[in-house]
């Protein structure tokens, strides 16, 4: 795709990744990605904020090609997909200096061979004149990264945002508008990739509310141009606020785990909790992700393989510990044939989930009259501690 004007003298530039549909071999992409670059043009000074994952490196080389000089290359964030194309345009720009924060310096020159020569460091709240455009450095880190920043440009108006507000949607759409399909691809992208930053997020909304603009340009997905939506949706999702809200990951092998789980998810609804349960081998992660930016409660679902817990339900549960979503309470329930530590298997996963843990229904073989009577005593627990929230 070609370069497309933002405004007089800023440029968005960059790839629409259209085809890729797993990001660090983890995160699924249904709609695929972008990764974007901006050229900002002042009186006297260009800067190319960010580059292009490595594999789309022809496109930015195309984009490039009418533009004779350029003075800096602003490394947001070191991660390939942001920062991966900048030893080519340094080999194409002798002349360019590549500016970050200080930890940056360190993690462009391990992981992508930068010298230390071609680079400068920015304190948080430092400026660089190009004359008529002034690019203000925000530190914020651990939006994603611990090196991570955004940049202000405030004569347009225009934050860049770095992987804050991102979406991974490639679209041929230069601005979101009031898409509402935009806004679920970012609370997926917040789901899979920030929510476990969420309190340096919180804090750093602050700064983010310090700032005057219009526009909101990420590195990944459309740019905002009415950017409200997004901040207010991002300070609900780092907030200590929960829903009715009950999600159940879970997996049958039998069958016998399954009926727990339909006969909870009855229960539950008839006492005006909203649910949403998750079969993990078929299930899309990032929906489950999703799911647990709201979700007051978790109930895990587990069948026992030889004695200990299913590996899919092993995996799921390891990733909502690393997700770190704000869930209030959670419960185990799950079947099993002669013995069970899946339990305690459970509880040595979730050390990073602040939860207060409502019980566990584990039945032998079949569920029968006593399981319902269990699964309806902990339907009771959830929905009271609901009503409190």
């Amino acid at each position: 795709m070609k370069s497309r004007q933002l405004c007089a003298g800023v440029q968005w530039m960059g790839a629409v990744d259209w085809n890729r549909r797993l990001f660090d071999s983890l995160i699924p992409l249904p709609d695929g990605t972008s990764y974007n670059a901006y050229l900002v043009q002042g009186e006297e000074k260009t800067a190319l904020l960010d580059t292009v994952d490595p594999a789309m490196e022809n496109v930015l080389s195309s984009q490039l090609a009418q533009v004779d000089h350029l003075d800096y290359v602003i490394s947001h964030h070191a991660e390939q997909d942001h920062s991966g194309s900048i030893p080519f345009v340094l080999r194409k720009y002798s002349e360019a200096t590549v500016v970050c924060t200080p930890k940056a310096k360190a993690m462009l020159m391990e992981h992508l061979d930068v010298a230390a020569e071609r680079i400068k460091t920015v304190a948080d709240g430092e400026t660089l004149d190009l004359g008529g455009k002034t690019l203000c450095f925000v530190h914020v880190p651990w939006v994603h990264w611990p090196e991570t920043m955004m940049t202000h440009l405030p004569q347009d108006h225009i934050l860049f945002s770095c992987d804050l507000f991102g979406s991974h949607l490639a679209t041929s759409e230069l601005c979101a508008g009031a898409d509402p399909y935009v806004m679920e691809a970012a609370k997926r992208y917040y789901a899979e990739i920030m929510m476990p930053f969420r309190g340096a997020i919180k804090n750093h909304m602050r700064k983010v509310r310090e700032l005057s603009f219009d526009m909101i340009a990420p590195s990944h997905g459309p740019i905002y141009d009415d950017p409200e939506g997004i901040v207010s949706a991002y300070e609900d999702w780092t907030s200590d606020r929960v829903s009715n809200l009950v999600v159940i990951p879970y997996i049958s092998m039998h069958g016998s785990t399954e009926t727990m789980v339909n006969y909870l998810v009855d229960a539950l609804v008839e006492r005006g909790v909203k649910v949403q349960p998750f079969e993990l081998s078929t299930t899309d992660i990032g929906k489950l992700a999703m799911a647990l930016v709201d979700a007051a409660t978790i109930v895990i679902g587990a069948p026992t393989v030889l004695g200990g817990l299913h590996p899919g339900v092993f995996s799921a549960t390891y990733l909502a510990n690393a997700l770190r979503p704000k869930a209030r309470y959670a419960a185990v329930l799950g079947s099993y044939g002669w013995h069970t530590k899946a339990v305690e298997q459970i509880s040595g996963l979730i050390p990073n989930l602040k939860v207060e843990v409502l019980g566990a229904v584990m039945c032998k073989g079949l569920p029968r009259a006593d399981t319902f009577s269990a699964l309806d005593d902990l339907a009771a627990a959830i929905s009271e501690k609901h009503a409190a929230l």
